[in-house]
C-alpha cells in the first residue's frame, strides 16, 4: 500500500513538501529521489523515524537503505558515534555484530529498542555489555533505572551477565 501511495504522490515529481508526508512512505523512496527537497542526512533522520519493520530484516531495500545511509553519512568504518546513530535511528537495528563491537555502549539504548536480534548482533552486544566499558558501566553497577533504560536487551543476556547485575 505505501508503495502504491508513494507512487501517486509522485506522479508529477518528488512533491516540495514530501516531509509532511507519513515517514514510513520514504522507506520506498530512494535519497536520490529526496535530493530535491532536502539533504540526504535529512532523508535518513526522516527513516530513522519511520518504521521499518513495515519491510522484512531480510528485504532487500531495507538492506540497501542501510547501506545508502552509512554512505551518505561518510562513516569511514565500523564504528558509529552518537550523533549518526540518531540520525540511523531504527537502522540501528540493522547493523551488524562489528559495527556493534566497534561501537562500543554507544548503540545500546537505541539497539534496546529493537524487536529482535540476528545471533552475531546478540553476541556483540553481551561483549560490548561483559567488557563494562560502556556509559552504563559494567553489570555489577547497574540500577533499576539502567535495566529499564536496557530493557529491550535483557533477553540477550546470559546467565554470566544477568548474575553480575545486583538485585
Amino acid at each position: 500500500q505505501l508503495s502504491c501511495l508513494l507512487k501517486m504522490v509522485t506522479l508529477h515529481g518528488i512533491p516540495e513538501d514530501l516531509d509532511s508526508y507519513p515517514k514510513d512512505l520514504l522507506l520506498f523512496l530512494s535519497p536520490s529521489d529526496y535530493a530535491a527537497t532536502g539533504s540526504c542526512s535529512q532523508f535518513f533522520i526522516n527513516i530513522g523515524k519511520a518504521n521499518v519493520d513495515v519491510l522484512p530484516r531480510e528485504a532487500p531495500r531495507r538492506q540497501q537503505l542501510l547501506l545508502e545511509a552509512l554512505a551518505c553519512l561518510k562513516i569511514p568504518g565500523t564504528q558509529i558515534n552518537e550523533e549518526n546513530t540518531e540520525i540511523l535511528g531504527r537502522l540501528v537495528c540493522d547493523l551488524g555484530g562489528e559495527y556493534i563491537r566497534s561501537s562500543g555502549g554507544s548503540l545500546l539504548k537505541d539497539l534496546s529498542r529493537c524487536g529482535s536480534f540476528l545471533p552475531d548482533q546478540e553476541e556483540a552486544i553481551r561483549d560490548v555489555i561483559s567488557s563494562g566499558n560502556t556509559t552504563f558501566g559494567p553489570p555489577a553497577a547497574w540500577s533499576a533505572f539502567t535495566l529499564s533504560e536496557l530493557s529491550g536487551l535483557i533477553p540477550v543476556l546470559d546467565h554470566s551477565i544477568l548474575q553480575q547485575i545486583p538485585k
